[in-house]
C-alpha cells in the first residue's frame, strides 16, 4: 500500500506542477553571477578596510516609524511595510542602509569619539513601478564617514569610489560631481515656491533649457536670478564649468558652495583621480537629503549609476546627534554588468578536488580530505556510490578540477583532471607535503 500512495502523489505533483515563478523585480543568482556579486562586495570592503573603515551589520527589519525618521519622502513611499503581531507596531524592510547607519551612530555609538569610519554590505528592498523594469532587491556596499565637515572628507569618498572601480578592472567610467548647496542657493534666490519651483527644478534636472526659459518668463523671474536659472542647464562638462559658474552666479550661498567644490576638485587632483571627473552644477538629485557635494559614477552602456554618494549633514540630527556626514554606496548589480562588459562573465569559483573512495572504510578518505583542506584546497567527497566514469563526469560538469581516487590499502592515489582525463599517480607522502599538489601539473591551467 505505501508504494502506490507515493506513486499517486508523484503523478499528482507532475500533473499539477507548482508555480515556481518569482515576484517581479527579484531573481535567483546562480554560482557565476553570485561569484561576481561576492567579488564586488569583497572589493568594496577591502578598499574600505585599507582606508581605516570598520564594518557594521544592521538588521534586516526595523520599526517603520524609526526607519522613516531617516528617510526622505521618495524612499518612504517605496518601503515595504507590514504589521508585527508581537509588538503591534508597523515593521519595515529597509530600502536603504544609510539611515540605519545614522541611527546606529546616534544611539549605539553615541559618546564614542568622532569621526566614525563605517562600512557595510547588504540587500535592501524597494517598491518599483510595474513597468520600470528595475530590481526591487538591491545589493549595496558602501562607506559612511561621520563627524568630519571638510572638503578633504568629501574628496576621500570620491577617491575611494574610484579605487573600487580600478580594483574591479573597470577603466571606462566617469564621476559626475554636483553641489546641491549651489543649486539650492539659486532656487532660494529666485523667490519661487510650491509647484512653480518644482517645475523649474525638474526642467533643470532634465537639462531642458527651453522649458527653463519658458518658466522663468512665465513666473516673471527677473534680475540676477533670471541669469542664474537660465545658465543652470548648461553648467555641465569639464572643470572649466567652475569658471563659467563663477562668472554667472552672484548669490552668496551658491558662491560658497562653488568654492567648496573647487577645493574638493583640487584635493582630488592630489589623489590622482581628476581625469575621471565631470562637473554637473545643474544636478538636483538629493535636494531634500544632501547638503553639499554629490557624486555618481557611470559607465557606457550601463543604465544605472554604478555608485552614488555625497554629504548629508542633517541625517544623524534626526536621531538626536548633530554630526556632519558624507559617504557613498556602490550599486552592486550594475557594477557586475560593467565588470562583465570589461572582462566577460565571471566563472563560478573553481572547486579543486572530488574524493572518489573505492574502499568500504571511509576513515582514510576523511583524513585526506581534512589534510587537503588545511593545505587550502576545496575538497568534496563523492558520497554517492557510483561508477568511476559517472563520478568523473560529475566532477567535469560541476567545475571540479580533479578527482582523487583512493584505492586499495597500500596503493598510490590516482589524480585525474576532469577536463581532459589526464592522470598521475601520487604517493601518500607526496600528497601530505604542503605544496606538492599546488605545484602539480594537473592543477595548472
Amino acid at each position: 500500500m505505501p508504494a502506490p500512495c507515493r506513486s499517486r502523489r508523484w503523478n499528482k505533483l507532475h500533473q499539477n506542477p507548482v508555480n515556481t515563478g518569482l515576484p517581479r523585480g527579484v531573481a535567483d543568482y546562480l554560482p557565476s553571477r553570485a561569484a561576481g556579486i561576492a567579488a564586488i562586495e569583497s572589493q568594496v570592503l577591502r578598499v574600505a578596510a585599507a582606508w581605516g573603515f570598520l564594518r557594521i551589520i544592521p538588521p534586516a527589519l526595523e520599526f517603520e516609524d524609526v526607519l522613516a525618521t531617516g528617510m526622505g519622502e521618495g524612499l518612504r513611499s517605496r518601503t515595504f511595510r507590514f504589521d508585527d503581531w508581537q509588538s503591534g507596531r508597523m515593521l519595515a524592510i529597509p530600502p536603504d542602509i544609510t539611515p540605519q547607519i545614522a541611527r546606529i551612530v546616534a544611539t549605539r555609538l553615541r559618546g564614542q569619539p568622532l569621526p566614525h569610519r563605517i562600512c557595510y554590505s547588504g540587500r535592501v528592498l524597494r517598491h518599483a513601478e510595474l513597468q520600470s523594469g528595475r530590481n526591487r532587491e538591491i545589493f549595496q556596499a558602501g562607506v559612511e564617514l561621520i563627524g568630519l565637515d571638510s572638503p578633504e572628507a568629501d574628496a576621500e569618498m570620491v577617491a575611494m569610489a574610484v579605487e573600487v572601480m580600478q580594483g574591479l578592472g573597470i577603466a571606462d567610467f566617469t564621476v559626475d560631481l554636483g553641489q546641491v548647496a549651489f543649486c539650492r542657493g539659486i532656487f532660494e534666490a529666485c523667490g519661487l515656491s510650491g509647484e512653480p519651483l518644482a517645475q523649474l527644478q525638474e526642467a533643470v534636472a532634465c537639462k531642458d533649457a527651453s522649458t527653463v526659459a519658458r518658466l522663468v518668463a512665465k513666473y516673471e523671474v527677473a534680475g540676477q536670478s533670471r541669469q542664474e536659472l537660465l545658465a543652470m542647464p548648461r553648467l555641465f562638462g569639464g572643470c572649466e564649468v567652475l569658471d563659467e559658474a563663477a562668472r554667472v552666479v552672484q548669490n552668496d550661498h551658491s558662491r560658497r558652495a562653488l568654492a567648496n567644490l573647487r577645493e574638493v576638485v583640487a584635493i582630488l587632483e592630489l589623489h590622482g583621480v581628476a581625469r575621471y571627473l565631470t562637473i554637473d552644477l545643474g544636478e538636483t538629485r538629493g535636494l531634500d537629503y544632501h547638503t553639499g557635494l554629490t557624486f555618481e559614477g557611470f559607465a557606457p552602456g550601463i543604465g544605472e549609476a554604478l555608485f552614488s554618494g555625497g554629504r548629508y549633514d542633517g541625517l544623524t540630527t534626526r536621531y538626536g546627534l548633530c554630526a556632519p556626514a558624507t559617504g557613498f554606496t556602490c550599486n552592486i548589480l550594475p557594477l557586475v554588468q560593467a565588470q562583465e562588459a570589461c572582462a566577460g562573465r565571471p566563472q563560478a569559483p573553481r572547486r579543486d578536488i572530488l574524493l572518489f573512495n573505492r574502499r568500504d572504510d571511509r576513515g582514510e578518505a576523511l583524513e585526506i580530505a581534512r589534510v587537503l583542506r588545511q593545505q587550502g584546497f576545496s575538497v568534496a567527497r563523492d558520497i554517492i556510490r557510483r561508477e568511476y566514469d559517472r563520478s568523473l563526469d560529475y566532477a567535469r560538469q560541476t567545475g571540479i578540477c580533479c578527482m582523487l581516487v583512493i584505492d586499495e590499502p597500500g596503493s598510490d592515489y590516482l589524480l585525474v583532471r576532469s577536463s581532459d582525463q589526464r592522470q598521475a599517480t601520487i604517493g601518500r607522502e607526496q600528497l601530505l607535503q604542503d605544496d606538492f599538489l599546488s605545484r602539480h601539473d594537473l592543477f595548472q591551467e
